[in-house]
């Protein structure tokens, strides 16, 4: 599982930006409270982001490594 620096997982901002969505297109919430989820929203989606980018640097530099570790062997 994906980790944020607070301990919660990609998992966990997911299913909290998928209550927040469920919410917004219940249409039962005041324009105040639909901006407040829509905020919130955005609060979650930057923090996915933020876990998917340190996970695809991650990938990106054990890909590179075997890449290495390739033209190693074939020297």
């Amino acid at each position: 599982m994906s980790e944020d620096k607070e301990g919660e997982t990609l998992e966990d901002f997911l299913g909290e930006l998928e209550k927040v969505v469920n919410g917004l297109e219940s249409g039962d919430l005041s324009l105040e409270d639909s901006l407040g989820h829509f905020e919130k929203g955005v609060i979650l989606y930057k923090r996915c982001k933020k876990v998917l980018s340190k996970a695809e640097s991650r990938i990106s530099v054990l890909t590179d490594s075997l890449k290495e570790d390739d033209w190693k062997e074939e020297g």
